[in-house]
């Protein structure tokens, strides 16, 4: 059923696209920025992707053993992922290269991405209610301070001492990935610092990027980009997110007063643009494999030393 929704709500953006020519109106988003200004947003999306492996190397350090370029890769063909399968499939990239390239356990890493969910929920929804207009000063900072309470009480409930291994099979299981899951919590040290950085570049560079297209000033465009991401953590999502990310965009920035057509518009030429971005350095990076630390079978060895 979500994934009938998801190509629903996609269908439905391609549909409002067609109707009147809007596919040129997005095209007049692209001719607002300069090529300079794309290069200097390209850039800046990278070094966020830079931020993300470095925050890989440092929960991992015991296993990355100072790795940065394999990191990167992972990051780079795990963001891709992303992007191209549909319906969220693509996160299971990244447990998946973490025990390729690393051999760190599939439940291990994906009690970490886990993790990092949570923490990218947490920053975006803090930023959102810290700059979502026309928010009332007491829902701001009861919000705020809500979520930074349960983000400071999650992992220190996940620590916690628990009898779920003797409460059925069921809850034994659930009890082992609680316990990996406190394992990923407390082995990043700076875990919060890297996320937190990782955010606030990626947001405001978009930000900027997005004020170009629509004509705007950035402040106004800032909370455009918070209710893109936002609409990131929904349970239905469209294909590549596409759909719920314009929807989430156009309802942050009507309440600062743009319209909903031209919101959608630009919303979607910089998603088209971030696209883009996240394939060409998938791209790049795979082609540039990085050595596995798994050990190779005899046969494979065999079949290997045989073609020399």
């Amino acid at each position: 059923m979500k994934r009938a929704v998801s190509i629903v709500v996609t269908l439905a953006l391609l549909a409002w696209l067609a109707s009147d020519a809007r596919w040129k109106m997005v095209g007049d988003a692209f001719d607002r920025v300069t090529p300079a200004a794309f290069v200097a947003v390209a850039v800046a999306l990278f070094v966020t992707y830079v931020l993300r492996a470095l925050r890989v190397c440092d929960e991992f350090r015991g296993e990355v053993n100072g790795r940065f370029g394999a990191c990167l890769r992972v990051i780079l063909i795990h963001n891709a992922m992303i992007n191209v399968v549909p319906f969220r499939g693509g996160e299971t990239a990244f447990p998946l290269l973490l025990r390729q390239v690393f051999g760190i356990p599939i439940m291990r890493a994906s009690a970490s991405l886990l993790w990092f969910r949570l923490q990218d929920a947490f920053v975006v929804a803090i930023l959102a209610c810290l700059v979502w207009p026309g928010l009332h000063p007491a829902l701001r900072a009861a919000g705020i301070a809500a979520l930074t309470i349960a983000a400071w009480y999650l992992p220190r409930w996940a620590r916690a001492p628990h009898d779920w291994a003797g409460r059925g099979r069921l809850v034994a299981k659930l009890g082992l990935l609680r316990d990996i899951f406190t394992e990923a919590t407390g082995r990043s040290r700076y875990g919060w610092w890297w996320t937190v950085a990782n955010w606030a570049l990626k947001l405001s560079v978009q930000a900027w990027l997005l004020a170009l297209m629509l004509g705007t000033s950035f402040t106004t465009a800032f909370p455009g980009v918070v209710g893109a991401e936002g609409a990131a953590i929904l349970p239905v999502q469209g294909v590549a997110g596409f759909g719920t990310y314009e929807a989430g965009a156009a309802a942050a920035l009507l309440t600062s007063g743009i319209a909903v057509k031209s919101g959608l518009q630009a919303a979607l030429a910089l998603h088209l643009f971030i696209f883009g971005s996240a394939i060409a350095t998938g791209a790049i990076a795979w082609l540039f494999p990085s050595k596995s630390t798994l050990p190779e079978s005899p046969a494979a060895e065999t079949a290997r030393k045989s073609s020399l």
